[in-house]
């Protein structure tokens, strides 16, 4: 399809100024006067056929037709500039978009995100964290990392590591634990996986323990914990996601019994070739789990 003629200095001094509502910090902002920029707004106008701004005494105010005009411009200007920031250099900067846990996220991603970008400079991640519920191909997702069995309809799925469970909670709490039996006598923060509570005490020796009545359930392990440093109760959460927590002291594990229901993955759609900068962002992501838990893990 042939594009009709687009008179580019126009349209951008008219999303300068609907940005700005002003001529003068529009001239200001592409250096060049108010007068500049009121002409080739005034340009545009006569070339549509509108009418864009109604001009005020103390500034300017937009139209419906140029309500309508400003967001289309402002995306097009701002991914223009994202690409050219991306061959800045003459290098090409590839952007990943990545989807976690939040757990995994914040306890186990970020601290180590850093060294990848250290090592890969010319990748730039854009994360965001998701509750183990995600739409890989409305949110535009390259990656997901996920917690569960590896099983998502229209997904492969690579193993990454086990994360047991264990009841955490504060050295106050802790102090009056001596069994696993005296957990019943606490509230026990839980997940809305029903299953994980009875797992543990299952592991821990006491296979019938009675139903759980009391407590808050949660979404995510990240707020449980949080729950349990303000003394809400014992969380029953992975001790890896959490290992700054511990090793301040401000949260402890009182046993050592865990349990294992799932494991991490990295996920992407079948139906989406992986990119060069997905390549490099895998291996990386296998190569610290080997680092840190071996084959095993």
């Amino acid at each position: 399809m042939t594009r009709p003629y687009l008179p580019l200095n126009a349209l951008r001094a008219f999303e300068a100024s609907a940005r700005l509502r002003s001529f003068t910090r529009a001239g200001d902002e592409l250096n060049v006067t108010q007068a500049a920029v009121s002409h080739q707004v005034k340009l545009l106008e006569q070339r549509l056929g509108v009418v864009l701004f109604k001009r005020l005494p103390r500034g300017l105010m937009i139209t419906a037709e140029g309500e309508a005009l400003l967001p289309v411009l402002g995306d097009a200007f701002d991914r223009m500039a994202e690409m050219l920031g991306r061959l800045e250099g003459g290098q090409v900067r590839e952007i990943m978009m990545v989807g976690a846990v939040g757990t995994f996220a914040v306890g186990w991603l970020l601290p180590r995100l850093a060294e990848f970008q250290a090592r890969h400079p010319l990748i730039d991640i854009r994360l965001s964290t998701h509750n183990n519920r995600v739409d890989m191909a409305a949110e535009g997702l390259d990656f997901a990392i996920r917690f569960g069995d590896g099983a998502w309809y229209g997904c492969e799925a690579e193993p990454l590591f086990e994360a047991p469970l264990s009841p955490l909670c504060t050295p106050r709490v802790a102090a009056t634990l001596s069994t696993p039996a005296d957990l019943m006598q606490h509230t026990l923060l839980r997940s809305y996986r029903e299953n994980e509570w009875p797992s543990w005490f299952a592991a821990a020796g006491i296979p019938h323990p009675p139903p759980l009545v009391r407590g808050i359930t949660f979404d995510s392990s990240l707020a449980m914990m949080e729950a349990a440093t303000q003394g809400a109760g014992v969380a029953l959460a992975p001790p890896r996601m959490f290992e700054r927590q511990l090793a301040t002291g401000n949260i402890v594990q009182p046993f050592a019994t865990t349990t294992s229901l799932g494991r991490y993955w990295l996920t992407r759609q079948i139906s989406r070739a992986p990119s060069a900068a997905m390549a490099t962002f895998r291996d990386w992501l296998q190569d610290v789990v080997h680092q840190a838990y071996g084959e095993a893990a």
